[in-house]
């Protein structure tokens, strides 16, 4: 019998186990950083607005424009003769009808023309006013304030503006005080109207992004906002314009804006994009409509410097943190 004494003895000692933690060990899972709101609705409305048509582009469309214009004349005279080769008597109303569809686009395009004529007058008297003050021109700057008074000559509400220009612009024989007294007297109305109609599309957006959670309603909103806006402005200002120049004045405010880089957040609009950080801690579209409504009125702003026909020199030209104050005070809060 062997001994089984004098063999090592092997004792396996089982590892230990890392300690698994739980859930109460676990790290906190930190909390994104929000975003801070930039305003996308105002962004992509100006990038959309400002966005040149390529000539392919434009030879489709106008082909296409023609194409159906051609394709809708030639079905409105079938029509006519064979409403006349039924009865003459339905022929001549059908002829009739066609004369008075013809009628009113040839007054609608006339309407456009004019609307058209009248926004490249308030960019001559611009124009010229400025060429006058640079060079010191006594005889321009009196130009433009008789073309002025001409312009504002229908309007009731600026009698009495135009009378007091005309009373001491006799007396005056420096060009940039007789461009002064027309700019104090004859845009200060102005600029409160216009400065009104800016307020209104801001708080418009900034309500819209706020408390609507469609999607794409805030630019929507934005879009049609910004188009009836500038052609208020431009209606204040004395270029009211039909549908086509509308929307002609839209889009040179939105490439110039894009151009210079101005759609974004900039020192100007410094406290109202703090207040709408602020607000995005409550609420992401919250501060989304702040800028937006920041952004509306910086749009604003350019639409007045493009449509005022005299240039900033006496009167101190609009900021958007006021506008947008005014604006929104008390629909956020008041600071």
């Amino acid at each position: 019998m062997s001994d089984s004494r004098k063999q090592p003895v092997m004792i396996e000692i089982e590892a230990e186990e890392p300690a698994v933690p739980g859930p109460a060990e676990a790290p906190p899972v930190p909390d994104p950083a929000p975003e801070p709101p930039g305003g996308r609705a105002m962004q992509t409305v100006a990038v959309l607005g400002a966005r040149r048509t390529s000539l392919p582009g434009r030879f489709f469309w106008g082909a296409l424009a023609g194409f159906v214009g051609f394709a809708v004349s030639v079905a409105a005279w079938d029509f006519v003769t064979s409403m006349f080769a039924r009865n003459d008597a339905l022929g001549t109303l059908a002829f009739g009808l066609l004369l008075a569809v013809a009628l009113a686009l040839l007054l609608i395009a006339l309407r456009e023309l004019a609307g058209f004529f009248r926004l490249s007058r308030l960019d001559h008297i611009h124009r010229d006013a400025g060429t006058a003050l640079a060079a010191e021109d006594l005889k321009a700057a009196q130009s433009v304030v008789r073309r002025l008074d001409a312009l504002y000559a229908g309007r009731r509400e600026m009698d009495w503006s135009r009378q007091r220009v005309n009373e001491r612009a006799g007396d005056i024989f420096d060009a940039d005080a007789l461009l002064g007294l027309a700019e104090a007297e004859l845009m200060a109305p102005l600029d409160a109207a216009a400065r009104r109609e800016v307020e209104a599309a801001a708080r418009q957006v900034a309500t819209v992004t706020a408390l609507v959670p469609l999607a794409l309603a805030d630019v929507v909103t934005a879009f049609f906002a910004t188009v009836r806006m500038i052609r208020r402005i431009g209606e204040i200002y004395g270029g009211r314009s039909g549908l086509l120049g509308s929307l002609r004045l839209t889009r040179s405010v939105l490439t110039h804006l894009v151009a210079t880089g101005a759609v974004a957040v900039g020192d100007d609009m410094i406290h109202s994009v703090a207040g709408g950080g602020l607000l995005s801690r409550l609420s992401r579209r919250f501060g989304e409509g702040v800028v937006n409504g920041a952004l509306t009125a910086r749009v604003g702003v350019a639409a007045i410097e493009v449509c005022r026909p005299l240039p900033f020199v006496r009167l101190p030209r609009p900021s958007v943190t006021s506008l947008v104050r005014r604006a929104l005070t008390g629909l956020f809060g008041k600071e």
